[in-house]
């Protein structure tokens, strides 16, 4: 059954829509059940139906989009991923991503090539690295004779680690001498360093290459990055750990009239001074309108699987980079005191909270302090979010669902990270890594994110694995957690507006809720789940408008 569309005689005066949708198959994610099309008024959808009673509809410069049977699904909700710093690095960087570059000869080919074509004194900038996929990290070594004299920089793909050359450290002041900074490690064998940097300390590096960012850098970039969500069906993406330079450089563009897409905000933790400037203003979760609004604020004391920091009980397993820690439990970023006063601040001042906990120490972690700022000011609907929230343990599972949390999973990483997952915490791990069956018949609200540029933009890759348990790589993920296609779909909609507290706005195809939706050229809910990673979106409307075609 579906909403009843207006009628002619009931349809108030001049409410002509100014498009009608129809012969699709349209999942509107609603309690109203699918349909074959809608009509939409003023960038809202006004009703639903058969082709015969939204055809009744259409008036003098209707527009009449005729989907031809397609798949018809809610614009993609991408409630945690990085566009600025993606913005930058489309602009500037290099990508090294195993799509790039399939061996270690090729990534030191690239690297070379890049460096040759670069201005003297100019930083060489990579991202996206995964060493998993090309047999390895290079040594140091490889890497000053790729580059030179020139400073560079690679980031892995998780974002937590990288690599620099000889004359990176020397830039930036780092010698074998040199302490690591808190919450962080350079690697060091037999008293050299190896150019593997981890956490804090991979920020040195890229706070010397991000310094001389400027808003209009954003801004240009996020042409590129919005070409890229659109084209993946996505409408509404949230910009996690989010600094002032970015927010300053969203309400430019919002000025500017340049976003063709709606952008949440989660403001950085990270940021020294920007969640105690948003305290001290008064400026609370939801501030903003469709466009560009605040969702809430963020720390990240949690880290990276595929990169062996991110905090566990047990140690990794597999083979160690040289100079890791031997046992290795990975590491944690705040003191527990520390950041539970701080997020009891924002959570006292009305900023949803949103902490990042990857391995189970690391979930455990987030929900203390999480825990301690309810128990300072209960607030019974508070969704707070534990962002990524990978490795849910029974225990932890009972948790989450005992305290009312939300499992912010990172989908992304089942996808392109899972083989590595496999490897440092072992197979019999997979049934607890973001477990969605599990999740779903507890109850416990679990939206998916891509992360990107940590991974791709596309989210139907993340969806297959959702659906088939199995990584881009062929993995094995533990199919007793699989889920059924309607349901990895629910967590890029309905659940995703959910996180974000802005269901009463997007994430379902129906009245009264923005007419943001994208047609497939797979009907992902019906084809061989192996189909669904090759969809293609044929176009993507943000407010009714189109945005784009292939």
């Amino acid at each position: 059954m579906s909403h009843p569309p207006l009628t002619p005689e009931a349809r108030p005066s001049g409410a002509v829509p100014e498009l009608i949708l129809l012969n699709g198959r349209v999942a509107t994610m609603a309690d109203s059940g699918d349909c074959t099309a809608f009509a939409v008024l003023d960038g809202k959808f006004i009703a639903t139906g058969d082709d015969q009673a939204i055809r009744a509809l259409a008036g003098p410069g209707t527009r009449v989009l005729n989907a031809e049977g397609r798949r018809v699904i809610p614009g993609i909700i991408d409630s945690h991923a990085h566009p600025d710093t993606y913005a930058v690095r489309l602009r500037g960087w290099t990508l090294l991503s195993p799509e790039q570059v399939g061996d270690r000869t090729e990534l030191l080919a690239a690297i070379r090539a890049r460096c040759a074509a670069l201005p003297p004194g100019r930083w060489f900038a990579g991202h996206r690295l995964n060493e998993r996929a090309i047999g390895g990290y290079p040594s140091l070594a490889e890497l000053d004779e790729a580059t030179g004299d020139r400073p560079a920089f690679i980031l892995r793909t998780d974002a937590h680690m990288g690599l620099a050359n000889s004359a990176a450290f020397a830039a930036c002041g780092i010698t074998p001498e040199t302490p690591d900074p808190p919450f962080g490690r350079f690697d060091r064998a037999d008293g050299r360093l190896t150019g593997l940097v981890r956490e804090t300390a991979a920020h040195v590096f890229l706070n010397a290459i991000h310094g001389q960012d400027t808003e209009e850098d954003i801004i240009e970039g996020m042409e590129m990055v919005q070409d890229t969500c659109l084209s993946h069906g996505i409408t509404s993406v949230s910009n996690a750990l989010c600094p002032s330079k970015a927010i300053r450089a969203y309400q430019m563009m919002r000025r500017q009239g340049r976003f063709r897409m709606r952008m949440g905000i989660m403001a950085s933790g990270r940021e020294d001074g920007l969640v105690e400037a948003l305290i001290a203003a008064g400026i609370q979760s939801g501030f903003g309108d469709a466009t560009l609004r605040l969702i809430g604020v963020e720390w990240c004391p949690d880290c990276s699987t595929s990169g062996r920091t991110a905090a566990y009980y047990a140690p990794y397993r597999g083979r160690p980079a040289e100079g890791e820690p031997v046992p290795n439990t990975g590491m944690l970023l705040y003191d527990k005191e520390d950041l539970t006063r701080r997020a009891t601040a924002a959570h006292r001042a009305g900023l949803q909270l949103m902490i990042e906990g990857v391995g189970d120490r690391g979930i455990d972690f987030a929900l203390d302090v999480m825990e301690a700022a309810l128990a300072a000011h209960p607030v019974p609907d508070h969704r707070m979010r534990v962002e990524h929230c990978c490795n849910v343990t029974p225990d932890i599972l009972a948790r989450l669902r005992r305290g009312g949390f939300i499992d912010s999973s990172a989908t992304g990483f089942m996808d392109e990270l899972g083989e590595a997952y496999v490897a440092h915490r072992g197979q019999e791990e997979m049934v607890n890594m973001w477990p969605h069956r599990s999740l779903i018949d507890a109850g416990i609200p679990a939206p998916g994110h891509s992360d990107f540029a940590v991974c791709r933009a596309n989210p139907f890759t993340a969806i297959a694995a959702m659906v088939t348990r199995r990584s881009a790589s062929g993995a094995d993920l533990d199919a007793r957690q699989a889920i059924t296609p309607r349901e990895a779909l629910a967590a890029y909609t309905t659940l995703g507006a959910f996180a974000q507290r802005e269901e009463d706005e997007k994430g379902r195809i129906a009245p009264g809720l923005l007419a943001d939706f994208a047609i497939l050229d797979t009907d992902i809910l019906t084809c061989d789940p192996t189909a669904i990673a090759g969809t293609r979106v044929l176009s993507t409307h943000v407010g009714g408008i189109e945005h784009f075609r292939a």
